[in-house]
């Protein structure tokens, strides 16, 4: 029996493919977090009076991360090549003036997102990093619902279906963070901590992609494939949403309590669902390029 057509990945939507530039923007992260993590280690990460490079180094990773895990999966939107070039380039320069907000004001010992009796230049740069945040989640908005069209589902099936279940954490997590900024706090009620479900969120992107990838390497037909992403996809999402509800209640997530409980167990099941693909995916796997 012939396998349905809509499941046969594209092989000229490759991972990656045409984007080392923004490759190279989120390895600059992790440089940035490299350094940072030294100077934490020799120095502390406390730089008076606001500051505070610890901060830093977590902002780096994270967004060393995410611009790599947005590379991967560019070249599946189905974006024309003014387009996608256009996205990558304003991306890039975004994330180059986060990086530079970030690690300049925090070395000097201002925190670029709160600025708090400083001087022209802080506040000047305080403001445009709120518009560059802005843009950065505005932009991944649009690029988000490139996912949702049938154009870019054609390209590769099971991994665009991982894509917008990543999508609709993502954007929880831009949520999460505008709700800090308006909030001027990462804090909320009496133990809440919105940077938990901030940093969950982002993480779709490398968690519900990659069980996409390994079923698609699997040896089960086409059903078994699609079942096994939409668990992982559904059960990762719904545990970012008990992690914000819990949140919204102005509770801590390491209490136990039903929501928290039920958050780790469909982080759990997603989990589950990603190690039972691996454990289908034919051996030579390892051996396979990371596109086809």
């Amino acid at each position: 029996m012939m396998k349905s057509s809509s499941m046969i990945p594209d092989r000229r939507a490759k991972l990656f493919e045409g984007e080392g530039w923004l490759v190279a923007a989120g390895l600059l992260g992790f440089l940035l977090a490299a350094i940072c993590g030294i100077y934490v280690l020799v120095n502390g990460g406390a730089v008076a009076p606001e500051g505070d490079v610890s901060k830093a180094f977590s902002f780096n990773a994270a967004l060393g991360m995410f611009l790599i895990s947005t590379a991967a999966i560019v070249p599946l939107s189905a974006m024309g090549k003014k387009s996608r070039a256009f996205f990558r380039w304003s991306y890039i320069v975004l994330a180059l003036y986060s990086y530079f907000a970030e690690n300049v004001q925090n070395f000097r010992g201002v925190d670029p997102r709160f600025v708090e009796n400083g001087s022209a230049f802080d506040y000047a740069v305080g403001n445009a990093f709120a518009f560059v945040a802005f843009m950065l989640v505005l932009y991944y908005l649009v690029f988000a619902v490139l996912f949702f069209r049938s154009r870019a589902f054609r390209l590769r099936p099971g991994m665009v279906v991982a894509i917008r279940y990543s999508m609709i954490a993502v954007m929880l997590s831009f949520a999460a963070g505008i709700w800090i900024s308006v909030g001027q706090s990462r804090f909320t009620g009496m133990d809440g901590n919105i940077i938990w479900l901030h940093g969950l969120g982002f993480h779709a992107l490398q968690a519900v992609p990659l069980v996409a990838w390994l079923a698609e390497r699997s040896s089960p037909g086409g059903t078994a494939r699609r079942s096994a992403i939409h668990v992982a996809g559904i059960g990762y999402l719904a545990g970012v949403i008990a992690i914000g509800w819990q949140t919204y209640l102005g509770k801590t997530v390491f209490e136990w309590s039903a929501l928290p409980i039920a958050a780790a167990v469909c982080f759990l099941i997603s989990l589950a669902a990603g190690a039972s693909t691996l454990r289908k995916a034919p051996s030579s796997a390892g051996s396979m390029p990371l596109a086809k």
